[in-house]
């Protein structure tokens, strides 16, 4: 498969590129000379195209699976300047970064449909779509550099002014940059610059 100049494959056990990944491709503020943090990899098409313009790229994701399809998908690619780690959220990551990517598990999910799986990690949001969009945005302040940013995506259905709220008033200047209409949600991109 190819997305512009990405070639990759697809993977068992692991959230195929979809409307959001591309809303983040297509909108990726990333400059040259930066380092650049992926949470949540996938199959690593985000990290690769921003590994053409960043210095180097470090993704990670908490699913085993999504981890050997970002490290197949990079080789694919002949990318030199990407590290893949397996974490959870920050669990083994040290250094700061001038921006941190996150396309987030944002759908509202009941109890009676969430599945304990690596697979449904990529999309479950807990009951309003914000568990782990809220424990990301606790975390990801320690690690990111003076004047750095972080761009995530969410859903209007995971609330998406409660998290430009909580950047507005910790240290970041946020804002919706792109969003694309879905069936009964918008998709969001919400790109956040610290300023403190």
């Amino acid at each position: 498969m190819k997305y512009e100049n990405i070639e990759y494959n697809e993977c068992e056990e692991v959230y195929p590129p979809a409307e959001d990944t591309f809303l983040l491709i297509d909108n990726l503020e990333v400059y040259e000379n930066e380092t650049v943090l992926e949470v949540g990899a996938g199959t690593g098409i985000v990290s690769i195209a921003a590994s053409f313009i960043a210095e180097n790229v470090t993704c990670i994701d908490i699913n085993k699976h999504a981890i050997k399809c970002t490290e197949a998908n990079v080789k694919l690619n002949n990318r030199n300047n990407i590290t893949v780690i397996h974490s959870d959220l920050f669990e083994n990551i040290t250094e700061k970064y001038d921006l941190i990517i996150f396309n987030t598990p944002y759908l509202p999910v009941t109890e009676e449909e969430h599945e304990d799986d690596d697979y449904s990690k990529a999309w479950d949001g807990g009951i309003d779509g914000r568990q782990v969009i809220d424990k990301f945005l606790e975390q990801a302040p320690n690690y990111i550099k003076n004047k750095g940013r972080i761009q995530l995506v969410q859903s209007s259905l995971s609330d998406n002014e409660k998290t430009l709220d909580y950047l507005n008033n910790n240290g970041f200047e946020a804002k919706i940059t792109a969003s694309e209409h879905q069936f009964f949600e918008d998709i969001t991109l919400i790109t956040a610059k610290k300023i403190k």
